[in-house]
């Protein structure tokens, strides 16, 4: 693959990247606007919506098997590496530099974990990625894009600053998944592996959507792997 047409196939990861700080500033710059009962509200509101994305998602699988060994397997390999506390420590390092450690050393490191998952793991950034690392075509992720517009905007506006700092792990990841797809097309043929990657992943959107309601605290970085997992377990199953 040439870099004139991997540079075409990642730019619809360039545009998400580009609508998600746009998007995130725009909702920093209304922050102070919004009071906080309504910004808890809005958080819920958030929450709920993402529950009802991961649920349908996780539908989408075909092989219940494939998905427990994933999130069983993934959650080892994320749990080891240790995965969800070097993303948070990486946002309070942002923070305390920012803020020459006085003070919301959390608040940095909650909006980019929370934000670059939900941003991340969904089934259009899966599909979309793919579409565009096997056929060129980016319209899945454009779409994405104005939706994270709208999205970055909300969760800025409730988590802060540390929502702009997405954008570079949607760059990595989105970029690495459309480089993957290029790279290993005969393993992506067919739907049957990219509805398991799918299902395996909206299962993470649904723990975000439970840590962002307040009903649980999980550690989903920690479970990342676990949307690769399928691509192995699908050669044998």
């Amino acid at each position: 693959m040439d870099i004139l047409q991997t540079l075409s196939n990642m730019s619809g990861v360039f545009a998400n990247v580009g609508t998600v700080v746009v998007g995130s500033l725009a909702g920093i710059l209304f922050k102070k606007a919004i009071p906080k009962s309504l910004a808890d509200k809005l958080m819920q509101g958030l929450g709920l919506c993402t529950l009802f994305i991961g649920v349908q998602g996780a539908l989408k699988g075909q092989n219940t098997l494939i998905l427990i060994l994933s999130v069983v397997i993934g959650t080892i390999i994320g749990s080891v590496l240790r995965l969800d506390d070097g993303l948070s420590s990486l946002g309070t390092k942002i923070e305390n530099k920012l803020s020459k450690g006085k003070e919301g050393t959390s608040s940095i490191a909650q909006g980019f974990v929370t934000s670059s998952l939900v941003f991340c793991v969904g089934a259009m950034t899966i599909v979309g990625s793919l579409n565009a690392g096997l056929y060129g075509d980016n319209t899945m992720l454009y779409t994405k894009a104005l939706l994270d517009l709208v999205s970055s905007c909300v969760f800025a506006s409730t988590l802060g600053f540390g929502v702009s700092l997405s954008a570079l792990f949607v760059l990595v990841f989105q970029g690495a998944l459309v480089l993957l797809a290029g790279v290993a097309a005969p393993l992506f043929a067919g739907d049957v592996l990219i509805n398991e990657m799918t299902s395996a992943g909206s299962i993470l959107i649904i723990g975000i959507g439970l840590n962002l309601i307040g009903v649980t605290k999980i550690k989903v970085m920690d479970m990342l792997p676990a949307m690769f997992i399928p691509i192995i377990l699908c050669q044998f199953m």
